[in-house]
């Protein structure tokens, strides 16, 4: 938009500059007929006259250096307004891929959950109500993980080692029985690699 707004202020101030060459070298046109027609005879009235085409003529001379100062500015400023016009076409474009490529992933990602959810939902059926309703109230209040696997006397959901006693509970309970971590307090599932 600035590069723009330059380019439009340049214009306009190239349009005046020209229209003051225009004016002064119109002026001295004048003057030229004047001089040449031969009617200003009076000598006084002559030297004053050349001397106002040489003074319109040093005029000219500013004014059309003026103009090209400004011409100078107007290409660049055009040159930069097409080149940040050329880079907001290129990333209107790029957020169009990302967008697309984004909405494919979420896409992807929906139908992931859709379809977890409905394993989850067959397996839930096997696992008796009140285990799933403790591991439902731990999930929610463990950011959405009720279960952590043992491994290596370890629960992998806060990441800390068992107490010697606690592992040796956990390795005298009955295979269908509920563990918990007594830091976490989530449910401890026990695998071969549970180190126990």
């Amino acid at each position: 938009m600035a590069a723009r707004t330059e380019s439009s202020d340049t214009a306009r101030e190239q349009a005046k500059a020209e229209a003051d060459v225009d004016q002064v070298r119109k002026r001295a046109a004048r003057d030229q007929e004047r001089l040449d027609s031969g009617l200003v005879t009076n000598p006084k009235d002559l030297s004053g006259l050349q001397s106002e085409i040489a003074s319109l003529s040093r005029r000219q001379d500013d004014l059309e250096t003026v103009v090209l100062e400004v011409m100078e500015r107007q290409e660049a400023a055009e040159a930069r307004a097409a080149e940040l016009a050329t880079a907001v076409t290129d990333l209107e474009a790029r957020e169009a891929e990302l967008v697309e490529r984004r909405d494919e992933a979420l896409s992807v990602i929906d139908a992931e959950e859709d379809t977890v959810r409905k394993q989850r939902e067959q397996i839930a059926q096997g696992v008796p109500a009140d285990l799933l309703k403790l591991y439902d109230r731990l999930r929610e209040k463990q950011g959405g993980v009720g279960a952590a696997r043992l491994y290596q006397r370890r629960c992998e959901g806060c990441r800390l080692e068992l107490d010697v006693t606690v592992v040796n509970e956990v390795k005298a309970a009955a295979a269908d029985d509920v563990v918990r971590c007594e830091n976490c307090s989530r449910i401890l599932v026990r695998t071969p690699e549970s180190g126990l």
